[in-house]
């Protein structure tokens, strides 16, 4: 093995993924339900069984949801996109963090190229040491928590070395990030921003998995904090992409808009802040299903960019990755 592997440094990033054709949509779906991390679906045995059914009775729906935003969705591409610039961006200061190369992969969890089979070709490359950063800033044991478990299950036996970042909802360049995207959405409006109103819509969650002590409630709410004290707007924060007859986290971003369409707002400013790549919740619930809500309701909806390749948010990301390598000890 080239000793030059032997001190190469992975990155792996993980995400949820996405189905990359209309065929896809239905087994993404399967897997997507059949991950009891993120969705609980009565007795532990009747999870598969319950996912295929629901699968089956949904794939339809959300097909149609998938053509109006090109057919698939974009993440992956986004993702890899994201990868390379980072990739590009560690190896240029490399030998400011250690001697060690940088070498980018990514994952996802529901959908290719899945993480079981990303895992065993980062070590067929000779690389041994590996910082696993979920593209979740808030963390969750149903978003990061739940990549984790698929990593490490897939890493056990192989010669890795692995560090996880769980969360980096406060990184001050991701916040920079964020806040940069916002003002730059804020001027699509006036130049004094009169008026305009901040939606910070957060992907929801089972209420039931905060009350057994999930943080991503409270890592949503200090990022949104952090944000609203460099931008003096009028800002509220709600939940979208809710599914099943469960108890969700309140309010839904549906009730937000028609609560503040009842309270005279006319300008919506959205920001997708647990979201760091476009996908369907961007392209189609707020960028259709929201705007045209918003738009019957006598109100302008616009979007805040999403993240995606944005140079101060890949900046963010290779800091965090920094971090993350004196956090393993594996500066020399």
């Amino acid at each position: 093995m080239p000793e030059t592997r032997d001190k190469t440094i992975g990155v792996f990033l993980l995400n949820l993924g996405g189905p990359d054709s209309l065929g896809a949509v239905r087994p993404f779906l399967f897997n997507l339900f059949s991950d009891r991390e993120i969705i609980r679906l009565g007795p532990s045995f009747m999870q598969k069984p319950l996912a295929y059914l629901i699968s089956s009775l949904r794939h339809k729906k959300t097909e149609g949801f998938y053509r109006q935003i090109g057919g698939r969705s974009p993440i992956l591409e986004i993702t890899t996109a994201q990868a390379s610039a980072l990739e590009e961006s560690l190896n240029g200061s490399a030998q400011a963090v250690s001697p060690a190369r940088f070498r980018v992969f990514i994952g996802m969890r529901y959908w290719r190229p899945f993480i079981g089979d990303v895992v065993p070709a980062i070590a067929q490359e000779g690389i041994r040491r590996v910082i696993a950063l979920g593209l979740y800033p808030q963390y969750s044991v149903a978003t990061t928590g739940s990549s984790l478990s698929r990593l490490q299950a897939a890493a056990a036996g192989l010669p890795l070395e692995l560090h996880s970042v769980l969360s980096w909802y406060d990184h001050p360049l991701y916040l920079d990030a964020l806040t940069e995207r916002i003002r730059e959405g804020l001027g699509r409006f006036t130049d004094n921003h009169s008026g305009v109103h901040l939606l910070f819509s957060a992907h929801s969650l089972p209420k039931k998995f905060i009350d057994e002590g999930d943080p991503y409630a409270d890592h949503i709410k200090a990022t949104v904090a952090e944000v609203v004290r460099r931008i003096d707007v009028p800002w509220s924060l709600c939940y979208q992409s809710r599914s099943g007859p469960v108890e969700w986290l309140e309010p839904s971003t549906e009730r937000m808009i028609g609560e503040l369409a009842a309270k005279g707002v006319r300008n919506l400013l959205v920001v997708p802040v647990s979201f760091v790549s476009d996908h369907i919740e961007t392209l189609y619930e707020i960028d259709i299903l929201y705007k045209s809500m918003a738009r019957g309701l006598g109100m302008r909806l616009e979007r805040v960019e999403s993240l995606n390749t944005f140079p101060l948010f890949i900046a963010a990301l290779g800091d965090i990755v920094k971090r993350g390598i004196k956090e393993a000890g594996w500066v020399e």
